[in-house]
């Protein structure tokens, strides 16, 4: 939906009819009506994966400079796609996991891609060769994708939009916070232990919270709970003619008469079908996939100015991030605290809720990104003292948080049984960029300069 009325409203169960439904709007087992607390740890499971992922995204850049050493690279495209070949995994994993999860689950699709996010790890750590490094970054950015997409779901199957802010703000910390402080801790762990053992706390980590969550998970997707609920009740009252208020009716629709491997392929399209076919998801695509692809052009090169330009090491050059850092702790307390709130406001003042009510913070936060890239450019060119550029990152962190967050979330209000699928289009387009536009860094700023 573009607006108007709530598309997220749930029947209740009609037997007489033979529809399988909630059992009325008070339905603990529906997602929504789970305690709160029971809510926040679900998040604060979903979260910590999420956390991990984009970390292992960035955390290997401080520590490339000592790979590329040990396996005699000369190539600067090789030393860079080492660091963004995990990125296009981002682009490849979210086309099979997204659909999958709204097929068969959040719970079981995240378990299996957490596992093999770990495992590929393990590979990075005991790589041989340069080209080796770059297959496994690949793999495992395939697996950790996952969380990306199947978060977005999970934040529509157990919140109502005018809580989703909130739920928003925690689920995407992960996802802005740790590409900031994975360059941070990179840097310390690749100049002190080895770029090898990088990839080992990535193995500890990512074991820990996987482990944790096939154990503590539980599943929140509403078509498959019912579609479980369904087939228990027609087992229990001898009646096959029982279906799924979610998925096809006695009727004979054209759910109902299609066979199960058409019907997957048809959700394996669907993140593609959102990006070409519906007017919402294609233009918040291209314009967070700028954003993206400009962090992590911005990402290339902290450490090289903070190295070459103010003489750091690579160590304590990875502190230079605490800027971008900054910006979005800041950014993501101002959406937490503003964002539920005016939507409630305009939703008493309009009588109704539509999720393009949430567009008008965007364009607050949009303000910032541009400020960021002037003051950090010209003063980092300008050999200004290093306070300078580091305080110049501030205002685009700050600014890109509240623009992800609020599209993110409009997003997910528009298609919330669709949410994992939208929120993949945008995953897919965001890391294709993020992928490939680092990789003209160095032409780019040896022909032009920073400024």
């Amino acid at each position: 939906m573009a607006g108007g009325k709530r598309t997220d409203v749930h029947p209740t169960i009609d037997l007489d009819n033979g529809m399988v439904a909630w059992d009325g709007p008070d339905d603990p087992a529906n997602p929504r009506n789970f305690p709160l607390s029971q809510k926040r740890f679900l998040m604060f499971l979903v979260s910590s994966v999420t956390f991990i992922s984009p970390f292992a995204s960035s955390v290997f850049s401080p520590g490339v400079v000592y790979a590329e050493e040990e396996f005699h690279v000369t190539s600067k495209i090789l030393g860079t796609l080492s660091v963004t070949g995990y990125l296009i995994g981002y682009v490849t994993g979210p086309l099979f996991f997204s659909p999958l999860s709204e097929m068969f689950g959040r719970r079981i699709v995240l378990s299996a891609a957490n596992t093999f996010f770990v495992a590929f790890q393990i590979g990075c750590a005991l790589a041989p060769t340069i080209s080796a490094l770059i297959v496994f970054r690949f793999l495992t950015g395939v697996g950790g994708s996952a969380c990306l997409t199947t978060g977005g779901g999970v934040v529509a199957d157990l919140f109502i939009a005018e809580q989703r802010g909130l739920a928003m703000t925690l689920y995407t910390t992960g996802i802005l916070i740790g590409p900031v402080f994975g360059p941070l801790l990179g840097g310390f762990i690749a100049q002190r232990a080895g770029w090898h053992w990088v990839f080992w706390v990535l193995v500890i980590a990512g074991g820990v919270l996987s482990a944790l969550v096939m154990v503590f998970n539980r599943e929140t997707n509403h078509v498959v709970l019912m579609r479980w609920k369904t087939d228990r009740l027609r087992k229990e009252l001898n009646r096959p003619e029982l279906y799924s208020c979610y998925e096809s009716s006695r009727t004979g629709d054209k759910a109902q008469r299609l066979s199960y491997k058409s019907a997957l392929g048809k959700r394996l399209i669907m993140p593609f079908y959102l990006l070409v076919r519906s007017p919402i998801v294609f233009p918040v695509a291209t314009y967070l996939a700028t954003l993206y692809g400009c962090l992590y052009l911005l990402f290339t090169t902290v450490t090289d100015v903070f190295k070459n330009t103010y003489g750091w090491s690579t160590e304590i050059s990875g502190l230079a991030y605490l800027g971008l850092g900054v910006g979005f702790i800041a950014g993501q307390i101002v959406f937490a605290l503003a964002s539920d709130r005016i939507i409630s406001r305009l939703e008493q003042r309009n009588n109704e809720y539509e999720p393009e009510m949430r567009l008008s913070t965007t364009i607050f936060f949009a303000l910032f990104v541009p400020v960021s890239f002037f003051w950090y450019g010209w003063s980092a060119q300008q050999k200004m003292h290093w306070i300078v550029p580091i305080i110049g990152l501030a205002p685009f962190g700050f600014g890109m948080v509240g623009i992800y967050n609020t599209l993110q979330t409009y997003v997910i209000d528009c298609y919330p049984r669709y949410a994992a699928s939208a929120t993949a289009a945008m995953v897919i387009t965001r890391s294709l960029m993020g992928a490939l536009l680092p990789l003209a860094e160095p032409r780019m700023y040896a022909a032009l300069g920073y400024g």
